[in-house]
């Protein structure tokens, strides 16, 4: 089976070019960004097969041996917020709470940072018996990606009938204190009408609700600008319903734009990557479970930290690895452009 079979890009190095690179701890590229928050992917194993996500088998496992282990991500992690200047962490995966050790990832980068947010996005399935654990363990808040809340709409798109174990996980997370809890909705074609049904719940859960633009990042590849929901339809619809007003970004390197809705005090956002794309402000590095460093969802370049890690490499050597990593960042995605190519790893196989 070829990397391209798998999901696994084909540009892999360990050793990015530094020139030109000012003399800083922190993760600067070459347009003046710094990262600033990192993303851990740390399973390629999903308990749901959504559409625009995973194809219906699932993705192709990464071996044992080839898999970050807790001691290796707790190194990292700590590593990265200690000499790199990363401020918030995010575990991800495919589904992080199919890690039987999660529990123990999160507790260890709680002991080595403890002022450090950390944060996970899940899709809810089985939440609901770990939650506890799990804020007991570290973690400060949780991201669910919930689609719709119509069963059958649920089922269509994720592939599974779990729509109540999702529902149930993010009551579970609120009531052990993994707030604010986010509701990640991926905006698609055959629920766009059940959006503001789903905004409705959000409210009445006291969820902050983001609405996500569907990116070129799909296992089947059928993804297609014209046929994609934008922002702007999101609005038309969600605005038959409810006032909205439009705030913006508070932080600039958010991406999520945001709205109140009914006068307020509650918001819901839009993620519009596509259509009202925030490159320019990106403060994101990331780390595959496999160990490989990305600058950016839509780059094929990765470096081996995992590698390094094995054969002996010291702090120092791993920081210089990703700080070159970063230095070599695209200046964006370029979906608009005529060329662009989408990368080879899916959005489950690199982390959300």
């Amino acid at each position: 089976m070829t990397l391209v079979e798998m999901g696994m890009p084909a540009v892999r190095s360990r050793r990015p070019a530094l020139d030109g690179r000012p003399d800083t701890p922190a993760l600067v590229d070459r347009f003046g960004r710094v990262a600033r928050d990192l993303r851990v992917s740390i399973t390629e194993k999903c308990s749901l097969r959504c559409t625009y996500c995973m194809p219906a088998e699932g993705l192709p496992p990464i071996p044992a041996d080839e898999l970050l282990t807790a001691d290796e991500i707790v190194r990292l992690v700590a590593l990265a917020v200690e000499e790199l200047g990363v401020r918030e962490v995010r575990f991800t995966g495919g589904e992080p709470l199919m890690r039987r050790d999660l529990e123990r990832i999160i507790a260890g980068c709680h002991e080595r940072v403890p002022h450090t947010p950390l944060a996970m996005t899940t899709n809810g399935v089985g939440l609901a018996h770990r939650a506890r654990g799990l804020a007991q363990a570290g973690l400060h808040r949780v991201n669910v990606s919930l689609d719709t809340v119509d069963r059958l709409g649920f089922a269509r798109l994720t592939r599974r009938d779990r729509l109540d174990s999702v529902l149930a996980g993010i009551r579970a997370a609120r009531a052990n204190g993994l707030a604010p809890v986010k509701v990640n909705a991926v905006l698609m074609r055959q629920t766009l009408a059940e959006a503001p049904d789903l905004l409705r719940w959000c409210l009445d859960e006291e969820c902050e609700l983001r609405f996500i633009e569907e990116m070129p990042l799909d296992a089947d590849h059928e993804w297609a600008r014209a046929n994609m929901v934008t922002a702007a339809e999101l609005l038309e619809v969600l605005g038959a319903r409810f006032t909205l007003e439009e705030v913006g970004r508070l932080d600039p390197s958010a991406p999520a734009e945001k709205w109140l809705v009914d006068g307020g005090p509650a918001v819901v956002g839009i993620i519009a990557t596509v259509t009202r794309k925030f490159c320019d402000t990106c403060d994101r590095t990331r780390l595959t479970a496999d160990g490989m460093l990305r600058s950016c969802l839509f780059s094929d370049q990765e470096f081996d930290v995992r590698q390094a890690l094995r054969t002996g490499a010291d702090d120092a050597e791993i920081a210089e690895i990703w700080r070159g990593a970063m230095w070599n960042k695209w200046a964006g995605h370029g979906i608009d452009a005529e060329n662009f190519v989408p990368p080879e790893r899916t959005m489950g196989a690199i982390g959300g």
